[in-house]
C-alpha cells in the first residue's frame, strides 16, 4: 500500500479513475501508451487552448478582459519582460544585458518597443512553450488520481535535449556551425603556440560544461518534482506505518498527516510555478550564451 502513495511520480500503462477503476491504455504495434504520455498530451492541449484564446484577444488590439485571461497574460508578460528580454538583450550588447535606462520600457502594450518588437522576441515562442508546458505538467500532479510527468527523468531529459538542440540551432544561425563550436572557447587574446595549447585545454572543458549545464536542466526539474511528491507520500504513509496503525497513536498521526498534506500541497503549487520559471530562466541564459560571443 505504501508504494501507491508515490503513484503521482510513477508511470503506468493505465489511468487511475475515481472508485479504484483502472483504464488500461492501448499497446499500438508494440508501443505501449502510458499515463505520463497521456498527461503530456493534456498539458500540451491546455497550453494550446489557453494561448490560442489569449492570442485572439490580444490580436484585436483591445485590452484583454476577464480575470482568467488577465491571469495568463500577466504571467506571459512577466516571462517576456523579466526573463527573456533582459537576459538576451536587444542585439547590441555582447552579453545580452540592457543598461538601466531601458528598464521602464519593458511593461505594457502601448510603448514603442512593444509595437516595434524586440530582438529577443524571436525566441519567445520557444521559451513560453517550455514554461507553460512544464507548468501544466506540474499542476496536473496536484490533481488527485493524475500525476506529474515532470517527475520522470525521461520527460525532463527530453525537455533538456530540446533546449540544447534549440540553442545549438540558433547559435549556429548566428555564428555558423563551425563558428558556434569555436565560440565555446573564449578569446583570451593569446597568440602562437600558447594560444593553441590553452585552446586545446579549454575547448573540451567548455564543451563538456555546455553538456553538463543542459543536463542539469533535466536533473533539477526532475529532482524537485520527485522530491515534493516523495515528501507527500512519506507524510501520508505515516498513517499506515507499522506500530501506528490500529493503535491509539493513529488518532494523533492521522490529523497531523492531513494537516501536513495540506501545507505541503500548498507548497507544491508554489513549486509548480517556481520550477517552470527556473527552467525557463536557465534555458534563456543558455540561449543568450549560445547567441552572443564569449
Amino acid at each position: 500500500m505504501a508504494q501507491d502513495h508515490f503513484h503521482h511520480v510513477r508511470d503506468f500503462p493505465f489511468l487511475e479513475l475515481p472508485g479504484g477503476i483502472h483504464l488500461d491504455l492501448p499497446n499500438i504495434g508494440g508501443f505501449q501508451v502510458s499515463k505520463f504520455m497521456v498527461l503530456q498530451v493534456v498539458a500540451g492541449l491546455l497550453t494550446l487552448l489557453v494561448f490560442k484564446g489569449l492570442a485572439k484577444r490580444v490580436a484585436s488590439g483591445e485590452p484583454t478582459r476577464g480575470r482568467f485571461w488577465n491571469f495568463w497574460e500577466s504571467i506571459a508578460l512577466f516571462v517576456r519582460d523579466e526573463v527573456v528580454r533582459p537576459t538576451i538583450g536587444d542585439g547590441h550588447h555582447d552579453h545580452g544585458h540592457d543598461d538601466g535606462h531601458h528598464g521602464d520600457d519593458h511593461h505594457g502594450h502601448g510603448n514603442s518597443e512593444s509595437r516595434a518588437g524586440h530582438h529577443a522576441d524571436q525566441f519567445l515562442p520557444f521559451i513560453w512553450t517550455c514554461f507553460f508546458y512544464i507548468l501544466f505538467c506540474n499542476l496536473l500532479g496536484a490533481v488527485p488520481m493524475l500525476g506529474s510527468a515532470t517527475g520522470s527523468i525521461c520527460v525532463t531529459g527530453v525537455l533538456a535535449v530540446s533546449v540544447f538542440a534549440y540553442n545549438v540551432l540558433n547559435g549556429s544561425k548566428q555564428f555558423g556551425v563551425i563558428g558556434f563550436w569555436k565560440n565555446q572557447c573564449p578569446n583570451l587574446g593569446l597568440s602562437g603556440v600558447q594560444a593553441i595549447v590553452i585552446t586545446a585545454i579549454l575547448w573540451p572543458i567548455e564543451v563538456i560544461g555546455l553538456l553538463i549545464k543542459h543536463g542539469v536542466l533535466a536533473v533539477r526539474l526532475y529532482a524537485n518534482i520527485m522530491g515534493g511528491h516523495t515528501v507527500l507520500g512519506v507524510i501520508l504513509g505515516f498513517i499506515a506505518a507499522p506500530g501506528i496503525a490500529g493503535t491509539a497513536l493513529q488518532g494523533l498521526v492521522i490529523p497531523a498527516s492531513v494537516v501536513g498534506q495540506i501545507f505541503i500541497g500548498m507548497l507544491e503549487l508554489f513549486v509548480a510555478f517556481l520550477q517552470a520559471y527556473v527552467f525557463a530562466y536557465l534555458a534563456t541564459i543558455f540561449l543568450a550564451a549560445a547567441t552572443h560571443e564569449h
